[in-house]
């Protein structure tokens, strides 16, 4: 309990409906309702995204930089990506619904749904969730220090970077120039994962993400 909320304030909220808060929709399957303490100020070191996702749409690689995230499945199917920074290893978890994957403070991840109607649970340990997102570093970080830092050419990130203009959030972007008839493949190496954090599934695994029938190498054309 918050000592220092005056619960007797005509102004104290205990109750609120996410779908006045719309934090990011890229289109009517795909968005995210925040829940922090400025929609409900009874919260205390909580808050939660209300996330819905089609079929391979990815939430951005970012990190949160005051919070760990415990992600819940309700309905569909995610897998979620990290980096150990610790092991300097990338996992992947699939989870489906009843299933969490906790991503500690400060770690990059990202997550991609496997499955349309997904819909998942971001939980926080902070009263206003905040994050740091992939996009941001890559259109902000100036491309002569890319270059110059990791013996790249500056005109070819240039070129890669011009249609990153704002956060993307949700990707691929509506406007992706890029987007196939087909889904593109997305790699994830599931071999990462030991047996024992992955458990049974009640759809097969694929030489892609679980559920995904094409191949992550497979170059469209």
């Amino acid at each position: 309990m918050d000592s220092y909320m005056d619960y007797t304030s005509p102004s104290v909220q205990f109750t609120y409906d996410l779908k006045d808060n719309v934090l990011f929709q890229k289109d009517a399957q795909n968005s995210f309702n925040e829940l922090s303490v400025q929609q409900l100020n009874t919260l205390v070191n909580i808050s939660l995204l209300d996330i819905r996702l089609s079929t391979a749409n990815v939430i951005e690689p970012h990190y949160h930089q005051n919070a760990s995230e415990l992600v819940y499945c309700i309905s569909g199917a995610v897998t979620v990506s990290l980096i150990n920074p610790f092991t300097r290893e990338l996992r992947h978890f699939p989870i489906t619904p009843g299933q969490v994957v906790n991503v500690p403070q400060g770690w990059w991840h990202y997550e991609v749904a496997t499955m349309d109607d997904t819909h998942l649970l971001a939980i926080f340990n902070a009263p206003i969730p905040e994050f740091i997102l992939g996009s941001d570093i890559l259109r902000l970080t100036p491309s002569n220090i890319l270059a110059h830092t990791y013996c790249l050419n500056e005109n070819n990130i240039q070129e890669a970077l011009a249609p990153i203009k704002k956060p993307v959030m949700i990707g691929p972007p509506n406007d992706c120039k890029h987007q196939q008839a087909k889904k593109p493949g997305i790699h994830v190496r599931l071999a990462d994962t030991p047996p024992q954090a992955a458990p049974e599934r009640t759809y097969a695994h694929t030489n892609g993400y679980p559920g995904f029938s094409f191949n992550p190498y497979h170059e469209w054309t």
